[in-house]
């Protein structure tokens, strides 16, 4: 069962997922959420280390599309900004949005990966879709609405509980 909520890779911040990593895991395609795991949930805007990782893994090929389950005209918005496809309404932790949005953009599920910063939305998400799931600590998750909050300490539990079983084996 831990497996099946286990990140493929956790990471700090997106930002680690450089070009030469993603490369190494044969990763080409990401499926990016928004809030908190590219920006601060109340921001409007990336910050200049952000939108400088995603102009380079673009100019390496890497192709970005933002999977959020956010509103349509705000994920939209922010979709503009930073010039990136999207699908907002996504319903993750639910597959279905994930698998028709990949095939609408031509991903390759064994080559793309759902990076996101909630276990319960984008790890499941990616593991119910058949992609890598990379799971990102959340920027700021004090200020989310209180429905994500109140998901946040059953998955701090849940990894804790997860980096002890890989410490055993």
């Amino acid at each position: 069962m831990l497996k099946f909520l286990a990140p493929h890779l956790r990471v700090e911040r997106v930002e680690e997922l450089t070009l030469e990593r993603l490369r190494e895991m044969d990763i080409e395609f990401l499926l990016l959420d928004v809030d908190c795991t590219l920006k601060r949930y109340r921001a409007a805007e990336v910050t200049p280390e952000v939108d400088a990782w995603m102009d380079e893994l673009r100019s390496g090929g890497i192709q970005l599309c933002l999977a959020s389950n956010g509103l349509g005209k705000r994920i939209g918005e922010f979709a503009g900004k930073v010039d990136l496809p999207f699908f907002a309404k996504a319903l993750k932790p639910f597959p279905f949005r994930i698998r028709k949005a990949m095939r609408r953009m031509g991903y390759d599920p064994k080559k793309t990966a759902m990076v996101g910063d909630q276990l319960f939305a984008d790890v499941i998400a990616g593991r119910l879709a058949g992609l890598t799931s990379i799971l990102v600590r959340p920027i700021h998750p004090e200020e989310e609405h209180w429905f994500t909050r109140v998901k946040r300490p059953p998955e701090r539990l849940l990894l804790r509980l997860m980096g002890t079983a890989e410490k055993r084996k």
